[in-house]
Order: C-alpha cells, then structure tokens, then sequence
C-alpha cells in the first residue's frame, strides 16, 4: 500500500477501535435495532453532508441505487445490528475476537468472486500470523471473563460473513461509483431498511434519553459509519476487499492500547507480542519483492 492508503487504514483502525466499547454502552439502554438505526441515521447525515461540501452530484443510474438498496443493508444495517444484538450476551474483547475472521472470510470469497484478489501462500500467511496475534492479544480477558452466549458469538460470525462478502461484493460492483457516493448511497438504504424493519421487529423501539447513549449513538454515526465508510470504501477500490478488511485486526490493539493509557490498565506481555505479530502480518500481506 502507498503513503496515503496507510494513512487512511490507521486512521480507520483508530475510528473503529472503541466501536464495540461504544455498542456496549449504548445496548445498555436501548435495543441493537434502535441503536443501529440512529446510527445509520446519522452515519448517512454525515455522509451527504461531506458529499454537499465536496460539491459531489448524486446519481440518478437506478442501476446504482439497485447495488445500494443490496449493499447498503448487507455491508451496514444487518452486520452492525447483530454485533450490536450479540454484544447483548457477550463480552465487547470476545466481538471484537470474532470480528477479526473478516479478512479470513474475505480472502475466501474474494479467491472464488474476483479476478486480481486471489488467495496466495504470502496472504494467508499473513492473515493467520494477524489472527494469531489479535488471539495473543486478549487472551488475558479471554481467559479471566465469562463469555456469554453461544448464540451471541454465532450472530458476531454471521455479522463477519456479512462484511467480509459485501466487501468483495462492492469491490466487484460499484468501483464506477464515487467514494463518497458510495458511502451516501450505502447509508442512505441501510437507514431506511432499519427505520423500516426496526420499529416492527423490535418493540419498544425505544428513543435514548441517557445523554451517554446520544454520545455513543452520535460517535458510532457519525465517525464510525459517516466518515469511516467512505474510507473503507476508498480502500477497497483502491487496495482490494482482502487488504481493506485488514483494519479489523487493529480493534483490539486500538482497544487495549487505550484501555492502558486512559483506564490505567497494565501493560501486559500480550499486548506487546499481539501487537508486533499485527504488525507482522501486515507486512507480510503488503510486501511485494522490488525486481532488481
């Protein structure tokens, strides 16, 4: 990856990293189909409202909308409501355990979906030295925490099965399509699907009224869906669906790195090794051998 797409990954990474402790707050008063919808609420707010400012005309092909209306709820509205319903019964370290097969799962479905992401022994290695190092990473809390429901891990799975095919899907049929544009249109279907099916399936479809769960609400929308899916989508057409999906290996480094600075916690010897085989496997996926 070049200059640029580093800086869009790690600034990604950072955005992501206190998402699943923000969930945790939020589904704490209201439920995950309230939250996901003022989440995409404001995610899609924010998106149009940086489509406005970079003078971006909306497309009018229906054959765009068509791949919006797919995406939209596949890539955002269902994942993020079943890792917000599993966070319910399961601890936000384990999620963020789970989450991290994305780029597994995605290295698969791209092999078998795309033509220039295939599976090669230097990216699976890579992936695996990755998920060897997020599981070294929260061992710890892994092993000194309850891990609640089975049925909730299995929800956090299927949500990474969700992400890691929509993230080739897009890659395949939308990179036509404005960066911005595409958080726009994506957001803009995955808020009306969860202001749709929300209010149905989940009763009460409660309104936040704890000013702590407006702020979790507001950063998940707007940094963590408004601004982070734009970026997302950038690497994507820019670096492949495989490499893109990458970023989920640093929630937990992000996670635990800020739990030591801001909540004292310790410094531990699986931080320190789970980060460099993060690390590592990054840079095993983004090598390429210079011809001499």
């Amino acid at each position: 990856m070049k200059t640029k797409h580093w800086i869009v990954f790690i600034t990604l990474g950072i955005i992501w990293s206190s998402s699943f402790l923000w969930i945790k707050i939020g589904v704490q008063e209201v439920g995950p189909m309230a939250l996901v919808a003022f989440r995409m609420l404001f995610g899609a707010l924010t998106a149009t409202a940086i489509a406005f400012y970079q003078r971006i005309p909306f497309t009018r092909d229906p054959k765009d909308w068509g791949i919006f209306a797919i995406f939209g709820p596949a890539s955002l509205a269902i994942p993020i409501f079943l890792i917000s319903w599993g966070e319910q019964t399961i601890d936000s370290a384990v999620a963020s355990i789970l989450n991290a097969t994305v780029p597994l799962f995605t290295l698969l479905i791209a092999h078998f979906w795309l033509h220039d992401d295939k599976i090669t022994f230097q990216k699976t290695l890579g992936l695996l030295i990755g998920f060897g190092g997020v599981l070294v990473l929260m061992s710890e809390d892994l092993l000194a925490s309850e891990h609640g429901s089975v049925i909730g891990q299995f929800a956090v799975i299927l949500a990474s099965l969700f992400y890691a095919g929509s993230a080739v899907g897009i890659r395949k049929y939308s990179q036509h399509i404005n960066n911005t544009m595409r958080g726009v249109g994506f957001l803009i279907t995955a808020t009306v699907f969860m202001w749709v099916i929300g209010p149905i399936a989940e009763k009460p479809f409660e309104i936040p009224a704890l000013p702590i769960t407006w702020v979790a609400a507001l950063w998940l929308g707007v940094l963590g869906s408004g601004f982070a899916m734009i970026m997302l989508y950038y690497l994507i057409h820019e670096v492949g669906p495989t490499r893109a999906t990458l970023v989920t290996y640093l929630f937990p480094v992000g996670g635990v790195i800020l739990g030591v600075i801001f909540l004292d916690e310790h410094l531990s010897w699986q931080l320190l090794a789970g980060t460099v085989l993060i690390i590592a496997s990054l840079a095993v996926v983004n090598y390429k051998k210079k011809n001499l």
